[in-house]
């Protein structure tokens, strides 16, 4: 029974392999010439201006939460789409019933004015 699981054991370990080879061969091979620029603190575009530890606005996370909820939404979605002649009636009522409690926990944010940035 264990014989069936070489391959994997087999894929991991070359994969570990060619990783470690890599990391090993940049180390070794690359430049290494450190400078003023290169060790400043680079954010956005510009240069740091506060605390790294500064508090963010709520809303930033909102729109992460906004983003992920949507993201799983399609990703949920296109494997319904792809067998949706096999799953029958019943599939497609299930799925409109999760795009049913989607929309309604959309339409709660735009209430909110999760959306809206200033």
């Amino acid at each position: 029974m264990l014989e069936n699981y070489f391959p994997i054991l087999l894929f991991i370990l070359i994969g570990l392999v060619v990783g470690i080879l890599a990391m090993t061969l940049g180390w070794l091979f690359a430049p290494n010439r450190p400078d003023s620029e290169k060790l400043s603190p680079y954010e956005c575009g510009f240069e740091a201006f506060e605390d790294a530890r500064m508090k963010f606005d709520v809303r930033y996370y909102l729109v992460a939460i906004l983003f992920i909820l949507f993201d799983l939404e399609i990703a949920f979605l296109f494997p319904w789409a792809v067998v949706l002649n096999e799953i029958g009636l019943f599939g497609f009522i299930a799925m409109m019933v999760f795009l049913g409690i989607l929309v309604v926990g959309f339409i709660y944010e735009w209430n909110k004015g999760a959306l809206e940035w200033d």
